[in-house]
């Protein structure tokens, strides 16, 4: 079925049954007001913190990024980054891990002219085989991608490599301006998917169906992908019992079927609760804005402008001239979800709703977020996924792309009002299998074919924590990078506490919720705090502007 049949047959329906009129009166019983004159700054809140964004990037490894950091090699032709004195040490890259590694390459050094490079093997058993029972020596052969097509770099044990200052910049200077984790980790092994549910989640268990190249044990879907309308968040489905270890498209979402029609077999249901469900119970405004959610000629509170039909078309090209399409599908964590998904990629009834219930089910486009932001609408929370070229997934993306949304963003949200309340926390997905040196702590074990990590179809000898049944939960994986910017974030700091994706959840619901967890065996109920990374009694920590060419600081304060 096409896109534009499912998207005829399916709003016909919503509307017949009054379907979003049912959600947006659904009760709120924490006594929170969720109509259109409600404020995220009238919300009461356990921190000063009244805005979060998290700005949720594409696979990346600490080490990648900051390996070497804060010294940068600042070789002729390329800006030179100095750091302040008296900046911190990572737990980085160093001494014999650079001179005599145990993978097959040392680590190199990659320059801007390397930015658009290979794409990594990062799936939930390669990158445990690359672990090798802890010895993290095994990267080249495991997850390692030397060859691929122009214009990207490629080079024997490419997947060893890492950017300094020079490349990755902007970051670097938010480092040494703000907070900068080096124990952060993936909360499992894998790929996109499981790290979009996580962040949003804490639980890649409970889908009801799936394909098995992505769902342990799961069954395949048989609805056509974005023909189930969604539900309010006191209808969600239950927890089913696949896990998501793979990259697959969320079954609620229109976009996941290709004109020629994608069969729903290749697509995921998930069941249980999210953030978004607890959000919505308790009235407090949220979404996710993701470029290329809405049509090209899309123009946020109009909704009549925008093309159901070109939902998902809009294109870019990145710094090697390739053409990218902006909105993936198995990016978007709360379309795996009925109470939370926006099938059709309906646009918000109003700039005043962005946030607030109503057809568009907290699912909108970058475009409705800075539309709220500029009207003094901004919600609570907030989840930004940058349009594909720019969010720094290496085979598409690359970091100097990446670095013009950040900065850009960053430098937009500095400038509102509301800055003076809000904490961004930028996270990725996944490592991309790049290599990182440090092994994380086996939070949550596993027992199937799939795992290798201390033997094979092993992931630690016994489960913990999680329930019963809940396997194909390897982790936490890979580390990553996790940044916070504040005026509330401790200044050139680095944060050793352990924290992971779903430490993003459990800081939500600690100063929003009242602290309670999402249940169902969700991480967020033994996740790190970030609290460490903010000095809540000292909001000082001055605004800093980038310029988005370079990432240098100079990007001028409007």
């Amino acid at each position: 079925m096409t896109r534009t049949r499912i998207v005829a047959l399916l709003a016909g329906a919503a509307c017949a049954s009054g379907l979003f009129t049912q959600i947006a009166t659904a009760g709120s019983p924490r006594g929170h007001r969720a109509d259109a004159q409600s404020s995220a700054e009238q919300l009461s809140t356990t921190t000063p913190i009244k805005h979060l964004v998290v700005i949720f990037q594409e696979n990346v490894s600490f080490d990648h990024y900051f390996g070497t950091y804060p010294y940068a090699a600042n070789p002729d032709g390329e800006p030179p980054f100095h750091p302040a004195a008296g900046t911190p040490a990572v737990n980085g890259l160093s001494g014999a891990l650079l001179s005599a590694n145990p993978n097959l390459f040392n680590p190199q050094r990659l320059d801007r002219s390397q930015a658009l490079t290979c794409d990594q093997d990062h799936g939930y058993g390669a990158e445990q085989s690359a672990f090798d029972h802890g010895l993290m020596d095994m990267f080249v052969q495991d997850t390692g991608n030397s060859a691929c097509s122009p214009p990207a770099y490629a080079a024997p044990g490419l997947v060893m490599d890492y950017y300094d200052g020079n490349t990755v910049t902007g970051l670097w200077n938010y480092a040494q301006h703000f907070a900068l984790s080096d124990n952060s980790y993936g909360t499992n092994f894998g790929p996109s998917t499981p790290g979009a549910i996580n962040v949003t989640a804490g639980n890649t268990y409970g889908a009801i169906c799936g394909p098995s190249s992505a769902v342990y044990r799961g069954a395949p879907c048989a609805a056509a992908p974005g023909s189930v309308p969604a539900t309010s968040w006191s209808s969600q489905p239950a927890q089913g019992s696949g896990t998501v270890y793979s990259d697959a498209d969320p079954n609620y979402d229109v976009c996941s079927a290709t004109e020629d029609g994608t069969p729903a077999s290749r697509t995921i249901q998930m069941g249980g609760e999210n953030i978004g469900d607890l959000l919505d119970r308790a009235g407090v405004t949220w979404g996710w804005f993701e470029g290329g959610f809405a049509s090209p000629g899309y123009v946020s509170g109009d909704p009549a402008s925008d093309d159901l039909a070109q939902v998902c078309t809009a294109a870019h090209r990145n710094i090697g001239g390739a053409m990218v399409k902006d909105y993936i599908p198995h990016h978007e964590p709360f379309q795996y979800y009925q109470s939370t998904a926006n099938p059709l990629h309906l646009p918000p009834t109003s700039i005043a709703m962005i946030g607030h219930q109503d057809q568009a089910n907290h699912q909108y486009d970058l475009r409705d977020f800075w539309a709220a932001a500029d009207a003094g609408n901004l919600p609570a929370v907030s989840y930004l996924k940058a349009p594909a070229y720019e969010d720094g997934h290496a085979g598409y993306s690359d970091p100097l792309d990446e670095r013009r949304f950040l900065v850009e963003t960053i430098d937009r949200l500095e400038r509102l009002p509301s800055w003076r309340s809000t904490a961004v926390i930028i996270n990725w997905d996944d490592s991309d299998g790049w290599y990182d040196h440090q092994l994380g702590p086996i939070v949550t074990q596993s027992q199937t074919a799939l795992d290798t990590l201390t033997g094979a179809g092993q992931c630690g000898a016994n489960p913990s924590r999680v329930p019963d049944g809940q396997q194909a939960r390897c982790g936490v994986g890979p580390r990553i990078p996790l940044l916070v910017i504040s005026p509330y974030a401790r200044r050139n700091y680095i944060d050793n506490t352990f924290t992971d994706q779903t430490s993003v959840v459990s800081f939500i619901e600690d100063n929003w919720l009242d602290g309670e967890r999402i249940g169902g065996g969700s991480a967020d109920a033994w996740s790190g705090p970030l609290d460490h990374m903010f000095d809540f009694a000292h909001p000082d920590a001055p605004r800093l502007f980038l310029d988005p060419a370079s990432g240098e600081p100079g990007g001028g304060g409007g």
